[in-house]
């Protein structure tokens, strides 16, 4: 039964590496909240696997950040808020004859960017390491 699960772990870790890849090239979504998610499954699945998103140039120090402390860098604050700033204007536009799915998802959206701007920005001392 553990390699079912372990398996599964590493094959979550893809999908979410997968969107992950997606969202550095489409403005509107994102990347990193997928990257925490893969580091986690393959923390429980593959230390190898994790290990290269941890020490990734670019990715890596913000998944450290978020490790350590939940911490979410204010410049990534206001991108995600603003894409879902952007995503909200797209269902308004291309959405309007249903007025319970722009409800649904400006709820959701809402909560999403409250969650995402309440979350500690990082110490200096992660900041810099």
């Amino acid at each position: 039964m553990k390699t079912v699960k372990r398996r599964l772990l590493i094959g979550l870790g893809w999908v979410m590496v997968a969107l992950a890849l997606v969202g550095a090239v489409l403005p509107v979504m994102p990347t990193v909240p997928f990257l925490i998610v893969a580091a986690a499954a393959f923390a429980r699945s593959s230390p190898e696997l994790e290990a290269k998103l941890m020490n990734h140039p670019h990715f890596g120090p913000h998944l450290g950040r978020w490790r350590r402390e939940g911490a979410i860098s204010l410049p990534a604050k206001l991108l995600a808020v603003a894409a879902m700033g952007c995503s909200m204007v797209s269902v308004l536009l291309f959405a309007g004859a249903w007025p319970w799915l722009q409800a649904g998802v400006a709820f959701l959206l809402a909560c999403c960017a409250l969650y995402v701007l309440t979350r500690p920005s990082p110490s200096r001392m992660a900041a810099d390491g």
